[in-house]
């Protein structure tokens, strides 16, 4: 399998984009993901992925400013990436690098051994959440439908750049 042939739209299928999720805290929004994931796809443990994304958290915010996280890890129980889209109800504090409070999380979890796969993903996705008429079409989509139709549109138009 060719590694760039894994693009977002094959690993963010419509189920996994989340609209008004509850926040509360940076904890309580990786352990929704975590349960919410393991409940997706059965090979995974909920605990197991929430102590991988929180010890990455303890490594530095993955908060990239703007309002925007995108918490990643590595699970040995993942064989292919898997993302998920979050827009949260409310915006919380991530400890972001420009302290500003986060209501849209993308999250990726890859492989033990994916390292090109991991950080071109990575790339894509910071690409999408980096341009300000995206985030700003994003926390105004009024439901799921419209969320992932934009979430969708983004990343094949940079998919196709």
């Amino acid at each position: 399998m060719c590694v760039n042939s894994m693009t977002l739209e094959t690993i963010l299928p419509p189920e996994r984009v989340l609209f008004d999720v509850p926040g509360g805290s940076k904890k309580r929004v990786l352990e929704f993901y975590s349960t919410f994931i393991a409940q997706n796809i059965p090979s995974l443990d909920s605990q197991e992925v929430f102590s991988r994304l929180i010890g990455r958290e303890r490594l530095g915010s993955t908060g990239i400013g703007n309002g925007v996280a995108i918490p990643h890890a590595r699970s040995p129980h993942c064989t292919a990436p898997i993302a998920g889209f979050l827009k949260l109800a409310e915006a919380i504090d991530f400890d972001a690098i420009d302290g500003d409070p986060v209501d849209l999380v993308f999250v990726l979890l890859v492989p033990e051994e994916a390292d090109d796969t991991h950080l071109s993903l990575l790339g894509q996705v910071a690409t999408i959440m980096n341009d300000a008429d995206t985030r700003q079409q994003l926390r105004k989509a009024a439901s799921q439908r419209e969320l992932l139709e934009l979430i969708t549109a983004k990343i094949r138009e940079q998919s196709a750049a």
